[in-house]
Formats: C-alpha cells, sequence, structure tokens
C-alpha cells in the first residue's frame, strides 16, 4: 500500500550506503559459487536503491505486495521500459522463492544476467544522485 511520508533524505542515504556496502562485498565474493546468495544480495541492493528513491520523494510502500508495488510505481515514474520492469518483479519472485521455499538459483541465471543487473543498479543510482543533488 502506498502512502505519502515526508520526505527523508538522510534513510534514503542510509539506504543507499546499505546498498554499496552490500555490493562491495558481493565484488570480494565468488558469485557463481553461490549463485542463489548473489541473487538474494543483487535483489537487495536493487530493493534498497528503489526505496531511497521513493522516500526521497515521500513516498512509502507497506504491506503484503509492497515490493511487487514498489517496482511498478519505479517502473512508471522513472520510465523504466517493460523488460527492465518485468525483470525486477521476476528478481523479487526469485528472491521469495529462495527465501520462503528453498529455491535454487542456477549459476548461468547470474552469468545471463550479471551486465543487466549491474547497469541497472547504476542506472537507479544515477536516477537517485539526481534527485538528491
Amino acid at each position: 500500500m502506498l502512502t505519502k511520508v515526508m520526505p527523508d533524505k538522510q534513510k534514503a542515504k542510509a539506504l543507499k550506503s546499505m546498498a554499496e556496502i552490500t555490493l562491495q562485498r558481493l565484488e570480494t565474493t565468488d558469485l557463481l559459487k553461490y549463485p542463489s546468495n548473489t541473487l538474494t544480495d543483487y535483489y537487495d541492493v536493487l530493493h534498497k536503491i528503489m526505496e531511497a528513491l521513493t522516500l526521497s520523494e515521500g513516498v512509502k510502500f507497506k504491506g503484503d505486495g509492497a515490493h511487487q508495488e514498489l517496482i511498478d510505481y519505479v517502473s512508471k515514474i522513472y520510465n523504466l521500459d517493460e523488460s527492465t520492469r518485468a525483470f525486477l518483479q521476476q528478481m523479487r519472485d526469485y528472491r521469495n522463492r529462495i527465501s520462503y521455499e528453498g529455491f535454487m538459483v542456477n549459476k548461468n541465471y547470474i552469468l545471463l544476467n550479471h551486465d543487466k543487473i549491474k547497469q541497472m543498479i547504476k542506472s537507479l543510482t544515477e536516477k537517485l544522485a539526481k534527485l538528491n543533488s
């Protein structure tokens, strides 16, 4: 559920910092040795950046379906193309299946999508920087 809140640049900055720390850790890890953990970490980074974007503008998502709504909202407001939105939703679904069902991601998923994920992180981080400049 979308709720209007006071814009919170400090919390947005803290979320961005946590995303950067996770990315630093990922750079020192064998991404293909633990592909499910890699996907979960990359999703966490993307989620934190998207949440930082919405908090910066005074929007917060809560309750069941909050992650799904966040992805759809950010995709619409920040003009992400449909394939990016669908890919983020797929990552969200895989992350949920990993967390709640023990789903295992094949290392090929990481190999095939690593560059795409890194580009999405870069693009969303740039949008956040523009918003908070």
